[in-house]
């Protein structure tokens, strides 16, 4: 999504609860919707079911997106992990181009899904766990997390990293 279709002040009012300006960014956000979803989808009327809920999902949580920077990349989230819930959901597999951990991942239960990610959590050491929670959890940016820990950026990088991947690791044996 280009920053030039949505502007800063349209989407600060929108954040802000301003039902015009929302309705004004869902409406400028649809294509971009709907293109990423026809190219992640297994199925048309996949890709328009992840679209709407895609649109459905921003507009009750405009308000906690930190930026317009990250708003391309928050949709294309939501885009495609609505496409796999509805692959999941159909008894598919994963759409084409995703990796064999998340195909081991996506068999397993919702539920039990949950709590192996909270177990992987938990078994982190507690300064590679700090980063996890604080990024992925609180939505914190590189810089807001460094600071809160006076730690360099480059610090941070690297445990977010060596934390995803014991996470990874610890999730797929």
């Amino acid at each position: 999504m280009s920053a030039a279709a949505i502007s800063q002040n349209l989407f600060e009012a929108a954040r802000l609860g301003d039902i015009k300006a929302i309705a004004r960014l869902l409406e400028t956000a649809q294509p971009d919707i709907r293109r990423y979803a026809r190219a992640t989808c297994r199925s048309s009327a996949d890709a328009e079911d992840a679209a709407q809920e895609t649109l459905w999902i921003l507009f009750r949580h405009v308000g906690t997106i930190r930026s317009l920077l990250a708003l391309s990349a928050w949709l294309f989230s939501v885009v495609r992990r609505e496409c796999l819930r509805l692959a999941r959901k159909a008894g598919l597999a994963v759409p084409v181009g995703d990796s064999e951990t998340e195909v081991a991942l996506l068999a397993r239960p919702e539920a039990e899904l949950r709590l192996d990610v909270a177990a992987a959590l938990e078994a982190l050491p507690p300064h590679y766990r700090d980063v996890a929670l604080m990024r992925d959890v609180r939505e914190m940016t590189i810089d807001e997390i460094a600071e809160a820990l006076g730690a360099t950026r480059q610090t941070v990088k690297a445990r977010l990293h060596r934390a995803r991947a014991l996470m990874r690791e610890y999730l797929t044996r």
